[in-house]
């Protein structure tokens, strides 16, 4: 079939087992040489090639409730495709997460899927190494070269939100850091630092607040940069739940979002749309990330080549602009020897 289609027999594996990943008019053509060799894939068959069922720990931890769903539903589906059951754990980062991690080893999967903030953890890590078991990690800005890795350039997207906030007209930008544990955090405000300076605008450290991914850290970070003398005039948090957070306590101090304060996200969650205004945020393919990673898992168990984007994949990320953003609001400045309200300033 593979000779009959022109490609090459990993090419009509991911058309037959529904992978995404294959080009419209490739995956045409094989289906076309399907249909003229009449081909129906038994479960036998699949066996014999190297798909029988396998087990896929997968390890969570995030707070967001958004891309946790995101994370499952595109994990769900790959491992459905790829014969594969998901066995989902729940690992919180200082809670004895070794001693879990061992825990689901005991359970017999073949291979562990890392999501963050578990991608960058280096108990689990050091377990699973221990283990000498495949690891898939999702979304860690710094994997390890050892373990399978589906990532976006998380530098370039906050550098691109950055510079799309102060072609807008921004200067005072206010900036929400995710967790300090984790490699991605660190690589979106080094985007956010480098788009700033390379405006020519005086980096104010006073605009960084510390967050920790979550709805409330977002609440106490905005409320903080709302309280400096000089409040920004945007505000972009390292995730949609502290973005969320930052416009409900905009519109509890009576500003106009985004009137009065832009507000922007990162990674396109459904809290994204949720909320009023709607969030100009990072879109990060979270699902289809996660569908990657399971493809990689389950073709590193069976032995199989990790394909032409080699260990590690590096997925694009859009600037997806909706309503919460726009041009700062020019006020009115007083002519201090007339007292009254001159060009607006």
């Amino acid at each position: 079939m593979a000779q009959l289609a022109g490609v090459s027999s990993m090419t009509v594996s991911r058309v037959v087992n529904g992978n995404d990943r294959v080009h419209a008019a490739t995956r045409k053509i094989v289906n076309a040489a399907i249909a003229t060799l009449n081909y129906v894939p038994s479960s036998a068959a699949r066996t014999l090639a190297g798909v029988a069922s396998i087990r896929l720990g997968l390890l969570c931890s995030n707070p967001s409730t958004g891309y946790l769903s995101d994370v499952l539903l595109g994990s769900l589906e790959q491992a459905s495709r790829a014969g594969a059951h998901l066995v989902v754990e729940r690992c919180r980062i200082g809670d004895h997460e070794a001693d879990i991690v061992r825990h689901l080893l005991a359970s017999g999967v073949d291979g562990v899927i890392l999501p963050p903030p578990l991608c960058d953890s280096a108990a689990v890590l050091d377990v699973l190494a221990e283990a000498n078991i495949p690891v898939a990690v999702v979304a860690s800005a710094a994997p390890a070269s050892h373990v399978l890795a589906v990532m976006i350039d998380d530098f370039r997207a906050a550098f691109a939100m950055t510079d799309h906030l102060i072609a807008l007209g921004h200067e005072r930008i206010g900036f929400i850091a995710g967790h300090p544990n984790l490699a991605a955090s660190d690589r979106r405000l080094a985007g956010y630092r480098a788009a700033v300076e390379s405006a020519g605008i005086a980096m104010d450290d006073r605009l960084i607040a510390n967050g920790l991914f979550t709805y409330r850290s977002g609440l106490d970070a905005t409320e903080m940069l709302l309280n400096e003398p000089s409040p920004p005039s945007a505000i972009f948090a390292c995730n949609d739940d502290m973005a969320a957070a930052a416009v409900a306590m905009a519109h509890r101090r009576g500003l106009d979002v985004p009137a009065d304060l832009t507000v922007c996200g990162f990674d396109d969650t459904r809290i994204a749309t949720a909320i009023w205004p709607a969030l100009t945020t990072i879109h990060q393919p979270t699902a289809a990330m996660a569908r990657t990673a399971v493809e990689l898992l389950a073709a590193t168990i069976r032995g199989l080549p990790p394909g032409d984007g080699g260990g590690h994949r590096t997925m694009d990320f859009t600037l997806v602009r909706r309503q919460s953003d726009s041009a700062p609001r020019r006020r009115p400045a007083m002519r201090a020897a007339e007292g009254r309200p001159n060009a607006y300033a």
